[in-house]
């Protein structure tokens, strides 16, 4: 069975701890999953020169961030890695590095320990290259797609939209441009226009502020290299968070399984 492909806006740590329609949405995603032998995730969180991918059973959990509540700091994921699927992800990717000092960063934990909470699945993380443009980033996600068909859940966790300098408190709204440019990706998702959602900066205007960095938009582009012909696409999490945080998720799947998210 092919597995599906997921993209999730992670949003902020504190999701971690919430009970709101972000998390309601990750726990029943949880339970309509069929359940993988492993998870690869690539997070928006870990950058490195050249690929790299997480080499540590277990690998720690890391508090990648400041100035939140103290129990935010004591959240722990305890999934087991997987030399296994290391050892698959070389064999995809001989220049792959082994790293052996990052673990699980919230761009992957804060979802997964409300997704799958048992913590009982291995999970490795698959490093953001600096050295590639978006296209490059695109052309490497397609070697990983075998691993789909090897019972790997892949999930790519960003936010398409993401501008910290622009966030309003918990009930602004959002500003015009963030749901222009939600829209617009949205939009050639539907359409399974790959190249322009790679070339996103020509795709909106609206683009210059929704993404001034591109690291939170980057895994989505993993999440369309393993995307199968065949594959439908559903959306959940429809909505911007703080003016300027599209918490807009979606998942790939065989054409036979239903999500009611």
């Amino acid at each position: 069975m092919r597995m599906p492909a997921i993209f999730v806006g992670h949003g902020s740590p504190m999701h971690a701890l919430g009970q709101g329609a972000v998390v309601r949405h990750w726990a029943r995603l949880g339970g309509e999953l069929p359940r993988p032998r492993a998870i690869l995730c690539i997070s928006a969180h870990w950058e490195t020169d050249r690929p790299a991918v997480t080499d540590l059973d277990p690998p720690p959990t890391i508090h990648d961030f400041g100035g939140f509540p103290a129990e935010l700091y004591e959240l722990h994921y305890p999934a087991p890695g997987s030399p296994e699927l290391v050892a698959e992800l070389q064999h995809l990717v001989p220049e792959l590095r082994r790293d052996t000092e990052w673990g699980l960063d919230h761009g992957t934990w804060a979802p997964l320990r409300h997704i799958f909470p048992a913590a009982d699945i291995p999970v490795v993380q698959f490093s953001l290259a600096r050295a590639f443009d978006p296209a490059g980033h695109n052309t490497l996600a397609r070697r990983l797609a075998p691993l789909r068909e090897a019972g790997v859940l892949i999930v790519g966790s960003g936010n398409i939209v993401h501008n910290l300098r622009r966030v309003k408190g918990s009930g602004g709204a959002p500003h015009e441009w963030a749901e222009v440019f939600d829209a617009a990706v949205a939009e050639r998702l539907e359409a399974d226009d790959a190249d322009a959602l790679i070339k996103y900066p020509a795709l909106s205007p609206a683009a210059r502020l929704a993404v001034p960095t591109p690291e939170h938009y980057l895994p989505l582009l993993y999440v369309l290299g393993v995307r199968h012909p065949e594959d439908r696409l559903h959306f959940f999490n429809k909505f911007i968070e703080m003016g300027s945080l599209s918490m807009r998720s979606f998942i790939l799947h065989a054409g036979g399984e239903e999500y009611e998210l």
